[in-house]
């Protein structure tokens, strides 16, 4: 049974990554990519994508700490580096440029597609990276195993947080065409918007701790 605590940082870490991997946001682009190949093909392309984002974010949360190690990073400095990267990424997703930027990468390899007369695999590029493993989840998942520490429940709250939004991310993947016509792209856009907004929140929270360790700040009492 977890406690209070616990459940706040396993809602915390689940909501993150939720945010980071936005899977309804990159629904339509994956919906695009896909539609080509009919239904099979999508399927394929949702379930080899999830896995390899999958095998991405679990060796970058496990062996992250040794890299930083051997890069003589500071957790203090990640955090404020990785709050950093995902404000400039909820700044995207608020205003819109990630999706658009998104979308530029799919039409350039649907163009290239129809140029070989062939079904290419989307699945790793751009599908598994950097759509669902982008730089924000992948420092992300680095910075919540760092702060879980050898802790049994921490290291498993981490893990249940990015297995189960890659799970949701391939159903909602798999449920892209219905759930494009019950969402419509107005919709779509305001989910972003709204995922931005939060993680600036959580981006900026993430410095605020960052800069108090590596200056070794005081925390006034509240009260």
């Amino acid at each position: 049974m977890l406690t209070a605590l616990q459940l706040e940082q396993a809602i915390a870490a689940f909501v993150t990554f939720f945010v980071l991997i936005d899977a309804p946001g990159v629904a339509p682009i994956f919906a695009s990519l896909t539609a080509p190949g009919g239904s099979a093909y999508a399927r394929k392309m949702a379930i080899k994508a999830v896995f390899v984002a999958g095998l991405i974010l679990f060796f970058f949360a496990f062996a992250g700490a040794q890299l930083l190690h051997h890069l003589g990073i500071s957790l203090d400095a990640f955090r404020v580096a990785g709050g950093v990267l995902l404000f400039l990424i909820a700044l995207e997703m608020v205003f819109e440029k990630r999706q658009q930027r998104q979308k530029s990468r799919a039409d350039q390899v649907l163009a290239e597609e129809e140029a070989a007369g062939r079904l290419d695999d989307v699945s790793v590029f751009p599908l598994a990276i950097p759509m669902i493993a982008g730089p924000g989840s992948i420092a992300t998942a680095m910075l919540y195993m760092q702060n879980a520490g050898g802790d049994a429940i921490g290291i498993s709250i981490v893990s249940f947080a990015i297995a189960a939004n890659l799970i949701l991310a391939g159903l909602i993947f798999l449920a892209a065409g219905p759930l494009l016509k019950v969402m419509g792209d107005q919709i779509a856009g305001a989910i972003t918007r709204i995922f931005g907004v939060i993680l600036s929140a959580l981006a900026v929270q993430m410095m605020i701790v960052g800069i108090i360790g590596a200056f070794g700040l005081q925390v006034p009492a509240a009260g």
